[in-house]
């Protein structure tokens, strides 16, 4: 009897460690997956923070920079953002996470929006067509920034961290993230426009050369559209407006934005650069789709330095059948 009391003590001991191995292995685990997670995070946040005094830096003091070098330098911060919006879509996530998680790539939505928003509507708050309610639309933008920084800090970088203290975890904790420049009132119209303005003072490509597009043609699924009739097209699925744009200056020109209506709100569409005398095309989706006949309004935004606008615009009766 003695000798089975002593077996069974023994197996229930071995059973007794077993699990407490297997626990122990399951934490470090999961200590290890909420680690690696929150250096991941650090990571994005870290190279978002040097993004985000690149760009207020250059908006601040844009130094010898011309417009299309400030325009080309914005446009990389953009492209940047966005990688970091992605890179955090495709985080791995442990399941504490998962509502920090949800609310940071709702952070990085609205970073990545907003920059989008700015970097199109830049060319036109330097130019001289459009340009004040360009800069009344970047300025909007930067209200968006303000509010992903108040929802990392808010939300975000305290329930990462504070699931890293109720896990034991040091040493891997998140840092602040604050993406607007707080030094410059960014979300006052006036103030944005002040900063543009030195960009467009020191730029050469503002005051010398010849600049200007001409939208040279508009067609509908392939159909060319003529401004002095009416033109019939085939609508199966979502129609397709192509807008063919020349540069007519002798400068390239980068971040050029179309617009195109029927009837509703604009749809927009963007051309990356032409070069001096080249033409370029860009397709923008017609949604919802029309039907019947409605009149299609084109409309190609001025660039920097561009005096007669004349040529960058019409309008044409199209019906969709």
């Amino acid at each position: 009897m003695l000798r089975r009391g002593l077996a069974l003590g023994g197996g229930l001991l071995v059973l007794i460690l077993l699990v407490l191995g297997v626990k122990g292995c399951l934490d470090a685990r999961k200590n290890r997956a909420l680690s690696d997670y929150a250096d991941d995070v650090t990571q994005i946040v870290e190279e978002t923070d040097q993004t985000s005094k690149s760009f207020f830096d250059k908006l601040s003091d844009p130094g010898e920079l011309s417009v299309t070098d400030f325009i080309g330098q914005v446009d990389a911060d953009r492209a940047a953002v966005d990688s970091y919006a992605a890179r955090v879509d495709g985080l791995d996530t442990p399941g504490d996470m998962s509502h920090a998680q949800s609310t940071l790539e709702l952070v990085y939505t609205l970073r990545s929006s907003a920059m989008n928003e700015i970097a199109d509507k830049m060319s036109t708050a330097l130019g001289d067509v459009g340009a004040e309610q360009a800069t009344a639309a970047i300025a909007a933008q930067m209200r968006k920034l303000l509010a992903s920084d108040e929802l990392y800090a808010a939300v975000v970088r305290p329930e990462i961290n504070n699931v890293l203290t109720d896990n034991g975890i040091n040493g891997s904790d998140v840092p602040k993230s604050v993406f607007l420049d707080e030094g410059i009132g960014w979300l006052d119209e006036g103030e944005v426009s002040a900063a543009l303005a030195s960009v467009s003072g020191s730029s050469a490509a503002t005051t010398t050369g010849v600049h200007g597009l001409g939208l040279i043609g508009t067609s509908v699924n392939g159909t060319e559209l003529n401004p002095e009739a009416t033109t019939s097209v085939l609508s199966e699925g979502t129609p397709e407006v192509e807008v063919e744009v020349q540069n007519q200056g002798d400068s390239t020109e980068n971040g050029i934005s179309v617009s195109v209506s029927a009837g509703g709100g604009a749809l927009q569409g963007s051309i990356d650069t032409i070069a001096a005398g080249e033409t370029a095309t860009v397709s923008i989706p017609l949604t919802p789709a029309p039907s019947g006949e409605v009149t299609l309004e084109v409309e190609v935004d001025t660039v920097p330095g561009e005096q007669v606008s004349e040529n960058n615009e019409a309008s044409y009766s199209v019906v969709f059948e």
